[in-house]
């Protein structure tokens, strides 16, 4: 068996047990965080379809949290997948540094994207993404991210 196939074995497994961490559908969450529609906007929508397979994102350097990121309500925010070599101080919008899945049956969905950028990239105002300001900047998430790392965010 290929590791990529051990490795989507194990997700899915992850997956069906983290499920339940979930407050309120992430898939909620998201969609009440969308900007308004633009055609920049489903360009965007219409890039990142590709990974609605997981398998895609993996390859493309995206790797999992393997945790249900909740906020600080405790709702469910889903199980995010971090592509470091996208941290920068300048958000493409084609290449969002985090992609949000949910567990639905036995697969993984994709519900959302974040840009994430870190102070420490040296970055002095606050940012936006085709005309939508970040949220922030803010403390890291704790458990999956130290409270030091200060930073600015986008959900979509």
């Amino acid at each position: 068996m290929s590791t990529v196939t051990r490795y989507s074995f194990f997700l899915l497994a992850l997956a069906v047990v983290l499920g339940s961490c979930f407050g309120p559908s992430p898939r909620a969450w998201a969609q009440s965080s969308d900007p308004a529609p633009s055609q920049e906007w489903s360009n965007v929508r219409k890039a990142l379809e590709k990974y609605q397979d997981v398998i895609v994102a993996l390859r493309d350097g995206y790797f999992s949290a393997v945790m249900c990121v909740q906020d600080e309500t405790g709702a469910g925010m889903g199980i995010h997948f971090l592509n470091r070599a996208l941290m920068g101080p300048v958000p493409d919008p084609m290449r969002p540094q985090i992609l949000l899945y949910e567990p639905v049956g036995d697969k993984l969905q994709l519900v959302g994207a974040e840009w994430f950028i870190p102070l420490a990239t040296g970055l002095k105002d606050r940012p936006s993404l085709l005309g939508q300001p970040f949220d922030g900047p803010m403390e890291g998430h704790p458990p999956t991210q130290p409270s030091s790392l200060h930073h600015y965010d986008l959900h979509v």
